[in-house]
């Protein structure tokens, strides 16, 4: 499988997915918005999960920067509901079970446990500027932390 590897100034890859209310969430309707598009491997895992809750603590300080904040992961909208139940998340899930999205932004990668191979999601987040332009890009982020350095960035713009 080719990886496509987006770079930044690119314009993002438009998709519409599920969110938890099995509503289709399109990239294109954050037009005139910035958009904090992050890619996890898994509901409810101890990092997606300390993830997901750093992103919802910070939701207001990311309106203030006319900003929205899209989670994906491969799991389904009813893993989702589960996850957003359990955690009381705001940020918004969505689901690409089919990887179409994944795949698009580079993130459905070969990763390596216990000398076994195997696909999955390489965390990711990428920064879309109001006109749909990719802005920063971070790969194999590392959770704690991570939240600072995007308000940061979008404060420096």
């Amino acid at each position: 499988m080719l990886m496509n590897v987006l770079t930044i100034g690119q314009s993002a890859p438009d998709f519409c997915l599920p969110d938890t209310e099995e509503k289709q969430i399109c990239l294109k309707n954050f037009q005139g918005k910035w958009v904090v598009l992050y890619f996890y491997p898994k509901d409810n895992t101890s990092g997606c999960t300390l993830e997901a809750i750093h992103f919802t603590e910070s939701l207001a300080q990311f309106k203030e920067h006319n900003a929205v904040v899209l989670g994906i992961s491969p799991d389904s909208v009813k893993s989702h509901c589960n996850f957003r139940d359990k955690h009381d998340l705001k940020v918004t899930l969505l689901s690409d079970s089919d990887h179409t999205v994944l795949e698009a932004y580079g993130v459905w990668s070969v990763k390596k446990m216990y000398g076994k191979e195997y696909y999955g999601v390489m965390r990711s987040t990428f920064l879309i500027d109001p006109q749909g332009q990719i802005v920063e890009i971070w790969k194999k982020v590392k959770v704690p932390g991570h939240i600072e350095t995007i308000l940061e960035k979008l404060r420096s713009l």
